[in-house]
Order: structure tokens, then C-alpha cells, then sequence
């Protein structure tokens, strides 16, 4: 049965930073594109990035240059580095796996979900 668990939330000032992290167990991790959404207060989920099986990774305008995606198959881990971060951030951040081994920004793609993280910037 495959697990995602997220952790690493929490409250930060504008400006500052936070990491994520998604632990994924039943799944050959390896294998498969992973990535982060997020959903606001009174807003859809929105997709944040991906980060393919091969390493390569896409994001959402809003948060390019500010975000990062990585990472460890060895720990069978991803995670979110979160940097510059804005009230606008403010969300429940959830990571997905993907059904294969790139991935995109649509939803249906996705297979599994964790049960989110709440980030919450301070202005």
C-alpha cells in the first residue's frame, strides 16, 4: 500500500524559508515523478512543481526561482526547499506521485496523495 507522508510545516515570517519533506513507503520510489501541490484558503488545489523520475524538474510561475525540488531515492524522500516566502504561500502543501515517470501539472495524473502540511507565512 503506498504511503506519503509530509512533514515540516509551520509558521514563518515573510521573507524566510522552510523545507518539506514527503516520505514514501510501497512504492518502488525510484520509478516514479513526484510532486507538490497546494491549496490555499478558499482556493483549488494549485500545482506547485514536479520533479521527474531522471531528475529534472518544472514549477509553477509563482514560485520559480524562489523553490526548489529534490530528491533522495535512497531514503525514498522528496522534498520542498522553500525560500523568499510570501503571506500569498500560505497553504496546505501536499505531495503526489505520479503514475509514471515524468509528470505534469495536471492533477489526474496523480495517483496517491499525503495528508498535507500546513505553511503558514506571517506578514
Amino acid at each position: 500500500q503506498v504511503q506519503l507522508v509530509e512533514s515540516g510545516g509551520g509558521l514563518v515570517q515573510a521573507g524566510g524559508s522552510l523545507r518539506l519533506s514527503c516520505a514514501a513507503s510501497g512504492l518502488t520510489f525510484s520509478s516514479y515523478a513526484m510532486a507538490w501541490f497546494r491549496q490555499g484558503p478558499g482556493k483549488e488545489r494549485e500545482f506547485v512543481g514536479v520533479i521527474w523520475s531522471g531528475g529534472s524538474t518544472f514549477y509553477a510561475d509563482s514560485v520559480k526561482g524562489r523553490f526548489t525540488i529534490s530528491r533522495d531515492n535512497a531514503k525514498n524522500t522528496m522534498y520542498l526547499q522553500m525560500t523568499r516566502l510570501k503571506p500569498e504561500d500560505t497553504a496546505v502543501y501536499y505531495c503526489a506521485q505520479n503514475r509514471g515517470h515524468s509528470g505534469s501539472s495536471y492533477k489526474g495524473e496523480y495517483d496517491y496523495w499525503g495528508q498535507g502540511a500546513q505553511v503558514t507565512v506571517s506578514s
